[in-house]
């Protein structure tokens, strides 16, 4: 757990400490007189507030590593300056001192090199995504890095941590996806990350991230030594060239969740997760070892394998079913499967792109253009001013001339090659976006694809009329619907229906049968109630017209309204009555007591 002492060195820095105490309340304030070996050793940060000189001649007896120090931070006493002293990365000293800054309305003084010039803090970084760091000499490594010598990067799997690596590589870093395609004799530093072992000329520093699965199976009641058996596992990985460490979690058949060898592995030997599946999640797996005597037993031909690589969530076996034993009766089974996700290989996202201004894309999204080899955007609906974000080379398409076919044909052939695509829908894709068709497809050719969310036009419709969609005691729901026009609408969610709640009403697509729209919500709501059309919400040519239900149709009509419009209905547009009982003195909780 982490521990936060903060030392006011004199009376004056009390006030300080007492604001800062308010944001961590797992922090404690101690008086300077009782700082001591112990205090410094069983504290995970130090905060003090007072003169430098004092900070480090106070902590200059007990310092010993890096590797184990605590972060000391030291605050002047009038709040202006946060300045890590001791354990500015590893012990995260540098990111408290900006976290304190920005409470404070102070300034981080950060003196670390690779901070100040925007490189990877190597020491860190492998911390920041759960990757084990292994490297003979760090300092050296770490110079080598921060004094710009050429530097290799080789990147054989896919995770959060590699999309950062790709997203800022300094400009001395070449990145290679393959080991054989790196010409050591060109670098000064290679840095890996992969769950595989390398031979290298060079000096090298590796990251070893959590991608690989176990699968295990065993006789019932298996008694022996669960080290035994990890001491096991880890000789065959590292005779099939594999870092024990890359191992994420222990997996096995739910007819096996009570074995003592099993659970002592995982939570006992590896500290890692114990997921359990059921014969019916396994047994359709296809393994290359399968066992009739499994299946007589289990009801699935296969444990070790299966478990690998439901758990991989359909990844490749890097390790087939071994057999091993701890004495006569004591049988097991394990194999290794490479999660999906981290296979090198094509990947499409399906990213929203929000309403219209290029701004309102999430970080993610741009992230994920700038990363992409083919953009394929949604035509008229997205702003091209989305598409300048691309890296050099990539390719751009409109989709508006071609259909499903054509759209997926072209996203399968950038795919088949390995490669990054985004597929670029406007507002939120799963609102209204026509994905279901595209996902379809991917499920049936077993290809990987995620989506990244977008502001829909119904939240930037509520931004535009400085409106909150949500009334207290009145109203507390939103309807997103549409009109009924060439697709038809189910029988229970006729607008009419809908009409009934007097709810908020977001009605998309619908401009084309605006006079339909009018006349079934005009059987429930009031002939008053405010209306506004929204066309190009956030483009800039938006344009927003108020009114009232009753005109609705005219509205739309008289101002050539078309496709990208909106219809907001409700009485919550404009509105300013009502008091939420949130911030109310009696109302308390957590954070309010």
């Amino acid at each position: 757990m982490s521990t936060i002492s903060i030392i006011p060195i004199s009376d004056s820095s009390r006030v300080l400490a007492e604001r800062i105490l308010a944001s961590y309340p797992e922090a404690k304030i101690l008086p300077f007189g009782s700082f001591s070996k112990e205090v410094f050793h069983e504290s995970s940060s130090l905060v003090f507030i007072g003169a430098m000189g004092i900070c480090v001649r106070s902590i200059a007896p007990f310092a010993e590593d890096k590797h184990t120090d605590p972060a000391v931070v030291c605050i002047d006493s009038t709040g202006k300056y946060v300045i890590p002293v001791l354990s500015g990365h590893i012990g995260g000293a540098n990111d408290l001192s900006k976290e304190l800054a920005n409470l404070l309305g102070a300034e981080a003084i950060i003196t670390t090199q690779s901070d100040n010039t925007n490189l990877w803090p190597l020491d860190t970084l492998g911390k920041k995504y759960d990757w084990t760091l292994i490297v003979k000499d760090s300092n050296a490594a770490i110079s080598t890095f921060v004094n710009g010598k050429p530097t290799a990067l080789l990147l054989d799997i896919r995770d959060k941590g590699t999309d950062y690596l790709e997203r800022t590589v300094p400009s001395h870093v070449s990145i290679f996806y393959s080991f054989e395609a790196i010409p050591q004799q060109d670098y000064e530093l290679l840095m890996i990350v992969s769950p595989q072992q390398y031979d290298t000329s060079i000096p090298t520093i590796t990251y070893i991230p959590k991608v690989l699965h176990l699968g295990m199976g065993c006789r019932k009641d298996m008694q022996g030594d669960p080290t035994v058996v990890y001491e096991h596992i880890k000789d065959v990985l590292r005779d099939k060239r594999l870092y024990p460490e890359a191992l994420a979690d222990v997996n096995t058949i739910d007819l096996k969740k009570c074995e003592p060898v099993l659970t002592l592995l995982a939570y006992g030997v590896m500290e890692c997760p114990f997921h359990t599946y059921t014969s019916e999640e396994l047994k359709d797996i296809p393994v290359p070892n399968p066992s009739e005597k499994v299946l007589e037993v289990t009801e699935s031909s296969s444990v070790s394998e299966a478990s690998a690589i439901y758990a991989a969530h359909g990844g490749p076996l890097l390790v087939e079913k071994q057999k091993a034993d701890l004495g006569k009766g004591n049988e097991y089974t394990f194999a290794v499967a490479l999660d999906r996700a981290a296979c090198r290989k094509g990947h499409i996202e399906i990213v929203g792109a929000g309403p219209g201004d290029p701004d309102l894309i999430s970080i993610r999204g741009r992230q994920m253009l700038e990363k992409a080899d083919l953009i394929l955007y949604a035509g008229s609906l997205v702003p091209k001013e989305l598409t300048l974000c691309a890296k050099a080379g990539a390719t751009m398409r409109s989709s508006a001339d071609m259909n499903l076919e054509e759209q997926f044909a072209l996203m399968k052939e950038f795919y088949d090659k390995g490669l990054f695509v985004v597929r670029l829908h406007t507002g939120d894709p799963c609102i209204y976006g026509a994905i279901q068709e595209q996902m379809n497809y991917f499920d049936q050719y077993g290809m990987d694809y995620h989506i990244t969310p977008g502001i829909s036009s119904f939240q930037a419709a509520a931004a535009a009329l400085y409106s909150q969609f949500t009334i207290p005691e009145k109203v507390q729901t939103i309807i997103l619907t549409r009109g009924e026009g060439r697709t038809p609408m189910p029988e229970k969610e006729q607008l009419h229906k809908l009409a009934q709640s007097q709810s908020t009403m977001c009605i998309f697509l619908s401009a084309g049968v605006v006079e339909k729209v009018q006349e079934e919500l005009l059987r429930h709501y009031a002939p008053t109630t405010p209306v506004a059309a929204c066309y190009k919400l956030t483009w800039k040519d938006e344009r927003i017209y108020r009114g009232q239900l009753k005109d609705l149709a005219k509205i739309v009509k008289e101002n050539h309204l078309t496709l990208t419009t909106l219809l907001v209905v409700g009485d919550a547009i404009d509105n300013r009555k009502g008091l939420s009982r949130l911030y109310a003195d009696e109302f308390k909780h957590l954070f309010r007591k």
